[in-house]
């Protein structure tokens, strides 16, 4: 059952825990795992580069640009390509990339950020597909004024999908957490309206 969060200033989340039950969830982890051309990147960050504390794949018809380089367009892999037509399907969001991010163990880890390059437009709407070890998923506003900051322990096989203005008004990361030993994948889907 979704459970819609507002977050204040017109951003909401959508939190569909278990969108895909095991033991269907985990033949698309280790699928995903499989198939896909995992990568560590480097990123610029506060003026240097950095190896990206993290492993990355993706897809989709544009190139697409972050944190100073560009991924290249590439065509999905079998399991990516059945992913990303059930979450337009069930959206009905019109995604033509997904970006994925390994995360190994609990040292791995994405900033706060903010889905808000020019190519996903005004107020895109973004969804991410998780497998594998629950990981904790914060929002914070840019502005105080907004709202406080939520976090969300994101399970295996769910999905969110944030929405409305939250990439204008809100960041949101995956910080690191000692302790924790298995993996984590997420699908991240956009719309990209052109290529960067």
């Amino acid at each position: 059952m979704a459970s819609r969060i507002e977050l204040g200033g017109g951003a909401w989340v959508d939190y569909l825990p278990a969108w895909i039950a095991s033991p269907e969830a985990d033949r698309l982890l280790l699928a995903l795992r499989d198939e896909l051309a995992w990568e560590q990147r480097e990123i610029v960050m506060f003026g240097r580069r950095v190896l990206q504390p993290r492993l990355i794949a993706w897809a989709g018809a544009f190139g697409y640009r972050y944190s100073g380089q560009t991924l290249e367009p590439r065509p999905p892999a079998p399991a990516l390509a059945a992913l990303l037509a059930r979450v337009v399907d069930h959206t009905q969001a019109p995604f033509n990339h997904v970006l994925a991010n390994r995360y190994r163990d609990g040292a791995d880890s994405i900033g706060l950020h903010a889905d808000d390059e020019p190519e996903l437009g005004l107020d895109p709407v973004v969804a991410t597909l998780s497998f594998g070890t629950t990981r904790t998923f914060v929002l914070k506003p840019r502005r105080g004024r907004l709202g406080s900051s939520r976090s969300l322990d994101i399970e295996h096989g769910s999905l969110l999908v944030m929405g409305g203005t939250c990439q204008r008004h809100y960041v949101h990361g995956v910080p690191r957490q000692s302790g924790i030993r298995g993996e984590r994948i997420s699908l991240t889907f956009r719309h990209l309206l052109r290529a960067p």
